[in-house]
C-alpha cells in the first residue's frame, strides 16, 4: 500500500472490462517533417494532420519524420499519443492558446460509450489497441495495433516549442511535474491508419499499471518495499530505462 500515492477518481466506468472494448474514435492522425528549430536544430515536434490514410509499421508513420533519432523514434517510442486534456491544463495555466499538435503527438482520440478519455491515469503499461472494427480483421486484412511501453519524457524542446510565441516559465518542468506528458507505443502489428477509426482495447495484461502510478513511482524522492516495485519490473514490454530508475526506488531491507 503505497499511502503517498492518491488514488485517481473515477466519475465513469474504467477499462476494465471484458475485451475487445470499444473505448474511443480517433479523431486525428498527426505526422511531422524535420525544420528548422532553436538552437540552430532541426525538429519535427509540430505535427499536421493527415488527411489520408497512412501507413505505419514498427518505426511508425511512414510519413512522419524525428530529427533527433537518439531521444525520439525508433520501435519503442514508433507512435506519440497525447491527450487533448493537456493543452486546456497548460492553457489555463499559463493563459496560453496552445493548439492541439504542438508538442508532438501523432494521435488524438475521443471517447465514446461514456467511457472515459485515454489518459495517463487510464491507459496502462501493456495495453494493446486495434484501429479499425475488430469484427472484420482478418488473416488477410489486419487492424493495426500498438502496445503502450513507456510514458513520454517532458524535454526542452517543449519550452522551446511554446517560448516560439510567448515568453513563458518552464513549461516542461511543470508538465513534467503534473506528469502529462502522454505515452509512446510499441507497433504490434503492421497496418494502415486513419481519422474516424474506432479505437478497441484488445488486450490489458497489467490492469494497475497506469501511466500515472508508474510517473509517481519514478518521481518520487521516497523509496518503496519491494513488493510495491518488483510487479512493475516484471513486466516484460516496460521499456529497461524506466526499470533501471524503479530498480533505484527498491528500499533497502534493515534486516
Amino acid at each position: 500500500m503505497i499511502s503517498t500515492l492518491p488514488a485517481t477518481a473515477q466519475s465513469k466506468p474504467d477499462f476494465n472490462q471484458d475485451l475487445p472494448l470499444h473505448i474511443a474514435t480517433l479523431t486525428c492522425v498527426r505526422a511531422g517533417k524535420s525544420m528548422p528549430f532553436t538552437r540552430e536544430q532541426l525538429s519535427a515536434i509540430d505535427k499536421a494532420p493527415i488527411k489520408a490514410p497512412v501507413a505505419v509499421n514498427f518505426m511508425g508513420l511512414t510519413t512522419d519524420e524525428q530529427a533527433d533519432r537518439k531521444h525520439h523514434g525508433g520501435p519503442l517510442k514508433a507512435v506519440h499519443q497525447l491527450a487533448p486534456a493537456t493543452y486546456e491544463k497548460i492553457n489555463t495555466e499559463f493563459g496560453l492558446k496552445v493548439r492541439v499538435g504542438t508538442l508532438g503527438e501523432n494521435l488524438t482520440t475521443e471517447a465514446v460509450n461514456d467511457l472515459p478519455e485515454m489518459t495517463e491515469s487510464t491507459v496502462c503499461i501493456g495495453d494493446v489497441f486495434e484501429y479499425g472494427d475488430t469484427a472484420t480483421s482478418t488473416d488477410d486484412v489486419d487492424n493495426l495495433q500498438l502496445r503502450i511501453v513507456q510514458p513520454r519524457r517532458p524535454c526542452y524542446k517543449i519550452n522551446d516549442q511554446i517560448g516560439q510565441f510567448t515568453k513563458v516559465p518552464n513549461i516542461a518542468a511543470w508538465v513534467s511535474k503534473q506528469g502529462i506528458s502522454g505515452w509512446y507505443f510499441q507497433v504490434v502489428r503492421d497496418g494502415i491508419i486513419d481519422a474516424d477509426l474506432p479505437v478497441y482495447l484488445v488486450e490489458r495484461p497489467y490492469p494497475f499499471a497506469t501511466l500515472e502510478m508508474l510517473w509517481q513511482l519514478a518521481n518520487l524522492k521516497e523509496k518503496f518495499d519491494a513488493n510495491v516495485i518488483e510487479p512493475w519490473l516484471a513486466i516484460e514490454c516496460l521499456e529497461e530505462s524506466w526499470k533501471k530508475v524503479l530498480r533505484k526506488k527498491v528500499r533497502k531491507s534493515l534486516v
